[in-house]
């Protein structure tokens, strides 16, 4: 027990490990967590979770992935998918049918595997998932239209290309007898209805009892991960291996039912997925013996090239023919095709229920799948970068700021940020904020920053921080509460909390984002000080000379510290707000008490015209300075 105990911490702890070292190092997580299967299982033999888990192993597999397929299908919305340019639409359907299929023939005629096999490998293969893709285009930092087709590809196929897989399995049962039907009619109308009828159903059934408060808040993800596995099992004692599908279509119609609390349930949803993935992944790498790596000799190459090189990209430029993509569009989205958990789980399940069942060649299924994976996350993975230099689709933005709420003072700080060449909106659901935003020349976005809507209108990855500056506090700390998962806690900030009547109407300082200035100011502070001749203003960060002890004359600046300025601005100084670096990134001066501009950044600072940052009166030899060494008017 207790090393049955030691090995399920291993597991955890490479999982949850591999999962951070990723983020550190910011590649996609999946290579590290495929690399710590192999070398915990088939390269050391040290763990074999098939004899671990004994009869255990098959049942914990099929849980593990139908939450996670669960998790994909509550993120597909049919509004978005009809909202989509006819380029996504046209990846999806028919690029999507047209990779399966050319990925059936790779793998009969390519890799030698039954049709069986071969079919629903194909299915599996439509799926890019978006846990690969993601990190990949924050790295690649690629142009919007490129991105948004890989991103809406991978969010969109991830369910599709599951239950093409399902489908396909489903199809294989009924011809094959292996469900207890008398007829094949029969057989097709009862997965019918189990899986897709009884999904529709149980959704229907959460979403409904969820709305009129038949569940409390704090039972509600509880209640919704206990549903799905129970979902699963009596779908699948109802109808063999109809028990995915049911639960795929269990997420799609949670995720188009109108539920306040849905975006609750989707962030619990992805952290038990998260863990799930962790522990899954290595589970089902440690299962691969060496004989069947081994054994995949020269026909695996075969079929990862024809999958790569021909199968994909065909498919690709098929669907996409009169999309209206350049042919540098075609060319990337058809070579740029990760393949990630989701297909390594389902391929996992299938292949040990193909060998149960008389399949020869079903073993093979999870190690060719992981061959797929381990290709498209080297290659496309280490190529994403150059090839979008090579055919002129990176953006040469920095990742810029999303300004949450419109005002005198919002537009005036959107200029310095245009100014500085970075991307820049402003977002308010009152016209009358953002009229005068649009003469500037300011990307504006009138609407609900937080609906729907907006994530769909929005190209989010084009910016790096968020400023809540509505005049509402409540509001700005709702927005950087909403938005601080996706872009990281530390790159949302917030005008200060309204001062007077604190203890009883301010928000608590455990929630929201980080105050922008400090000493903190409000909205309401920050309009008189508009009134008042206060303004924004950019300069390049200059060292103060020195007075050198013996002489008494200046030393030069080059001999001076950037330690010797304070850390926080006198009520009549300069606030600094950001600063941007050489290479174009944006360091905000709250995000850390100890960061302070570099000679040759570029610093964005509020204040008094007096002490505002300004070279304008800097003088040609020594230009004059204030204490935190911007120069002063």
């Amino acid at each position: 027990m207790s090393s049955i105990l030691l090995k399920i911490a291993l597991i955890g702890g490479a999982g949850i490990g591999s999962q951070w070292l990723a983020w550190r190092i910011r590649i996609p997580a999946i290579a590290l967590l495929l690399l710590a299967g192999l070398i915990m299982g088939p390269f050391t033999g040290y763990l074999e979770p098939k004899a671990m888990l004994g009869d255990l192993y098959k049942p914990i597999i099929g849980s593990a992935v139908a939450i996670i397929l669960f998790e994909g299908g509550i993120t597909l919305k049919f509004r978005e998918i009809r909202e989509t340019s006819t380029a996504v639409r046209r990846i999806i359907f028919p690029g999507g049918p047209l990779v399966w299929i050319f990925s059936a023939l790779a793998a009969h005629y390519g890799a030698g595997l039954s049709w069986t096999t071969s079919i629903i490998l194909g299915a599996i293969l439509v799926v890019t998932g978006p846990t690969v893709i993601m990190p990949l285009l924050r790295q690649a930092q690629l142009s919007q239209r490129p991105a948004s087709l890989l991103r809406w590809e991978a969010i969109v196929n991830d369910p599709i290309g599951a239950i093409f897989a399902v489908l396909a399995f489903e199809t294989y049962l009924v011809i094959h007898g292996s469900h207890d039907s008398t007829s094949l009619a029969i057989s097709v109308v009862s997965a019918l209805v189990v899986g897709i009828g009884g999904g529709y159903a149980m959704g229907r059934l959460i979403g409904w009892a969820f709305v009129n408060a038949y569940v409390p808040e704090f039972l509600k993800s509880p209640v919704l991960l206990t549903s799905v596995l129970g979902a699963f099992a009596v779908s699948d004692l109802i109808l063999e291996e109809s028990g995915l599908l049911t639960v795929t279509v269990m997420g799609i119609t949670l995720a188009n039912t109108k539920m306040a609390s849905l975006n609750e349930l989707k962030r619990f949803k992805e952290t038990v997925t998260i863990l799930l993935v962790s522990g899954l992944f290595i589970l089902l790498t440690a299962s691969l013996d060496m004989a069947t790596i081994t054994s995949l000799g020269w026909e695996a190459l075969i079929f990862v090239f024809l999958v790569l090189f021909i199968a994909r990209p065909v498919a690709i430029f098929l669907a996409t023919i009169g999309a209206g993509l350049t042919w540098q569009e075609r060319l990337m989205t058809a070579w740029i095709a990760p393949r990630g958990i989701v297909a390594v789980a389902v391929s996992g399940l299938f292949g040990a229920t193909l060998v149960d069942m008389g399949v020869a060649d079903g073993a093979r299924l999870t190690a060719l799948t992981f061959a797929i994976v381990a290709s498209t996350i080297a290659l496309h993975g280490f190529t994403l970068s150059p090839l979008a230099s090579l055919l002129g689709l990176k953006s040469a933005d920095k990742p810029g700021v999303l300004i949450v709420g419109g005002s005198e003072w919002s537009n005036a700080l959107a200029v310095q940020i245009k100014d500085l060449g970075l991307p820049v909106m402003v977002a308010d659901s009152n016209w009358n904020h953002i009229r005068n935003t649009r003469s500037l020349e300011v990307p504006v976005y009138y609407g609900e920053v937080l609906s729907d809507a907006a994530h769909h209108d929005i190209a989010f990855n084009r910016y790096g921080h968020v400023i809540a500056a509505s005049d509402d506090d409540a509001y700005n700390t709702l927005v950087c509460n909403e938005l601080g998962p996706e872009f990281g806690r530390g790159n949302v900030f917030q005008l200060g909390r309204g001062e007077g009547d604190s203890a009883r109407r301010s928000v608590s300082v455990t929630v929201g984002g980080k105050s922008l200035f400090e000493p903190q100011r409000d909205f309401a502070k920050l309009r008189v000080d508009m009134f008042n001749g206060w303004e924004f203003a950019t300069a390049e960060h200059t060292q103060p000379p020195v007075k050198s002890p013996e002489t008494g004359t200046d030393t030069g600046a080059e001999t001076a510290t950037t330690e010797d300025a304070p850390a926080e601005p006198a009520a009549d100084q300069a606030h600094i707000i950001f600063w941007k670096k050489s290479d174009g990134t944006l360091v905000f001066a709250q995000t850390s008490k100890t960061a302070k501009p570099e000679t040759g950044d570029m610093v964005v600072s509020f204040g008094p015209k007096q002490t505002a940052a300004s070279q304008d009166q800097a003088d040609t030899n020594h230009p004059v300075t204030d204490s935190a060494g911007l120069p002063s008017r």
